[in-house]
């Protein structure tokens, strides 16, 4: 579904609502490092800048600081702009949108939807078109959400790496600053530019990111029940999505969701809500009668728990963290839905507490169980409605993360956010390595089983998985080869057929001593494969198919080889 952008121009009543400080002019470091130059920014409003009003969504509490967060101040050294605060769910407390003073910020593509929060004016400005990119915060999945519901890019990024002073925390101990943008790339060039050890954060940490890519066929874990809560649209979005995966190299593997569900569970039916009254505390308790429902229940509910209690709390939740730990055993990364479904503001505000619960079924946990996690746009659906899914990986691996998932980002075909706008190439992951295997597709003797495959076997290549070329191919027996070898060939559209193959995995140092033992007329080449995605393979010259043995619609060097024995 494409939409333009004068579709999406956001009518002035709604904008507004995704706004609480939008001064005239943007705020810009004259001298500033070029890093970021030229890119426009937004803040959540539960971050500090000198002189510009701190509100939280809560009028009572605004208070104007007189310096900037630590990150805001990063930004602008790297030449950024900002150009304004956005609208929260008060005190940051919600994954909806909805609980706001100032209005409910609507979704981006449907106005009668929810965005999701609490980050929802800072998710509503990047998919609109309005900034570049924004700044959000994530205790509960506020950096995820929103993503998931508008189409954009959430980047939540291992807890410590960007430092969090001059932020009012939800929950100190588990937040982060996350960043919205159109694109991955974007994203992690804020991100290196915002990251950072920071003393006066008590939860900043140096925080080493691992730097090798996921392996070309890596294990991506699904929860082996997944809950959509009825709406079927949602459950076929995600079921295209692990097709998708699969199509790039990705091997499902159902895991355990019970662990990570009960310790999503805590984050608000335990002692752990206690932090979120702590963080407030001097205010609420002068100031209660000022904080709106439901937010005011849910941060009174701290005041009822004992230190015991919180201590309690904290041991059920390392339980529980020992008991997802050997799930990262057998997988590569964690995906899940950014949102299992889509909710009317109207079915929102009639049930706030349910509701909001059912969008956090699928990242409650990250940030208590010290994940990393990047929503990514997946789809649109039937209905208008944007799908995401996150990518979640153990502490540090932001990077991983960043690269897998670009690749599927552009993977979709998706305009950026609600703009219309195709994505631009993608960028490099700085800080990863360069891959140090390639991946090499063969349809002849090189098979596994055949006479050839040892000159894979031998040079350290592993076999990732079997496939099928685009139908763009002829296939031939050429004469006179020992031991024989077919010649695959590209025709034009429509005259060809698939042809089966194995993509196989090789360190790069062995490539050119397996390139230099292929005989002519065959060759190694660019092959398109039956998902649209290329590899190198072999491909043979057009004139040594004269007076060949055209073998197309066998399909495949195996089901020739199988003809030839059955004729015996």
């Amino acid at each position: 579904m494409q939409i333009s952008a004068e579709q999406i121009t956001p009518p002035p009543a709604l904008a507004a609502q995704a706004w609480l400080h939008r001064p005239e002019a943007a705020l810009q470091l004259p001298n500033a490092a070029n890093a970021l130059a030229g890119l426009r920014f937004a803040l959540k409003d539960n971050m500090d800048v000198a002189g510009w009003p701190t509100t939280a969504g809560c009028p009572a509490f605004t208070r104007t600081p007189v310096q900037h967060a630590s990150v805001v101040q990063r930004l602008l050294q790297s030449g950024a702009a900002l150009v304004g605060k956005t609208n929260l769910d008060q005190f940051a407390c919600g994954l909806n949108g909805t609980r706001s003073p100032y209005g409910a910020v609507p979704n981006a593509f449907n106005p009668a939807y929810v965005s999701g929060g609490s980050s929802s004016g800072s998710a509503y400005a990047v998919a609109t078109g309005q900034v570049d990119f924004s700044l959000g915060t994530d205790t509960a999945g506020s950096g995820r959400v929103p993503a998931g519901l508008n189409n954009i890019v959430g980047l939540k990024p291992s807890r410590g790496l960007i430092s969090a002073s001059g932020v009012l925390p939800a929950a100190q101990s588990v937040d982060c600053v996350s960043i919205f943008a159109g694109t991955v790339g974007l994203a992690v060039k804020v991100l290196q530019q915002a990251m950072g050890f920071d003393a006066s954060d008590p939860y900043s940490r140096i925080l080493p990111l691992k730097s090798e890519p996921l392996p070309a066929q890596f294990k991506f874990g699904i929860p082996s029940q997944l809950e959509f809560f009825g709406d079927a649209l949602a459950e076929q979005a995600f079921a295209q999505a692990v097709d998708r995966l699969i199509s790039m190299g990705g091997v499902p593997v159902k895991i355990d969701y019970a662990p990570l569900a009960q310790a999503a569970a805590l984050l608000y039916e335990s002692a752990l809500v206690a932090e979120r009254y702590a963080a407030i505390r001097e205010f609420f308790d002068a100031h209660e009668a000022d904080v709106i429902e439901p937010v005011r229940s849910i941060i009174a509910k701290g005041r009822s728990y004992s230190a015991a209690d919180v201590y309690e709390a904290q041991l059920a939740l390392k339980r529980l963290e020992q008991m997802a730990k050997p799930m990262w055993e057998g997988i590569d990364v964690l995906v899940v839905p950014t949102a299992p479904t889509h909710y009317t503001l109207v079915q929102m505000q009639a049930d706030p507490i349910a509701l909001n619960r059912n969008l956090g079924a699928y990242t409650n946990f990250v940030n208590l169980l010290d994940y990393a996690a990047l929503s990514v746009p997946s789809s649109m659906r039937a209905d208008g409605l944007p799908f995401g899914i996150t990518l979640i990986g153990p502490c540090a691996t932001d990077l991983q993360l960043a690269e897998l998932g670009q690749k599927y980002h552009h993977a979709t075909g998706l305009s950026m956010g609600a703009t219309g706008q195709p994505l631009p190439d993608p960028q490099p992951i700085v800080g990863l390595k360069p891959k140090t295997t390639v991946r090499v597709a063969v349809v002849g003797a090189h098979l596994s089983g055949m006479p050839l495959n040892s000159q894979l076997t031998e040079r350290g290549a592993v076999l990732l998985q079997e496939a099928k070329t685009a139908a763009h191919y002829q296939f031939f027996a050429l004469p006179g080869t020992t031991p024989p070898k077919p010649g695959l060939l590209r025709v034009a559209s429509g005259k060809g057929v698939q042809i089966a193959l194995e993509i196989w995995e090789m360190p790069v140092q062995h490539y050119g001593s397996f390139v230099a033992l292929i005989p002519s007329p065959l060759g190694i080449g660019s092959l398109e494969l039956a998902d649209g995605s290329h590899v190198q393979g072999f491909l043979c010259e057009a004139q040594a198919v004269q007076g060949a043995t055209d073998i197309s619609h066998l399909g495949g060097w195996r089901a020739y080889i199988a003809s030839l024995n059955s004729k015996k």
